[in-house]
């Protein structure tokens, strides 16, 4: 997919090498990564960026603070809004987005 990254930036495109959950971003505007793998114990995503532990496989982590009511963007599509304040590198799924 053009574009699409799966390093610990935001920006697509631009690979980094380190530790942490490998999750993909496919464009800049995206404030949330999908996670690739099953590593619920590791608190950090591929280039260090914060990531709570125990997200499953598929979900969505926070890429930066996204703030109540504030649009959830994924792919470069708003995929729905805050229902709270929701912390840089927290969970994102229907508790906490509608």
């Amino acid at each position: 997919m053009a574009g699409m990254t799966t390093n610990g930036g935001t920006q697509p495109g631009h690979a980094m090498q380190g530790d942490g959950r490998k999750h993909v971003v496919v464009d800049q505007r995206d404030n949330v990564a999908t996670l690739l793998d099953a590593a619920l114990t590791v608190a950090s995503l591929a280039g260090g960026a914060p990531c709570a532990t125990g997200i499953p496989f598929g979900h969505k982590v926070a890429l930066r603070a996204i703030a109540q009511g504030e649009a959830v963007i994924k792919y470069g599509v708003a995929i729905g809004s805050a229902t709270r304040a929701i912390a840089a590198g927290e969970h994102v799924h229907i508790h906490n987005c509608s």
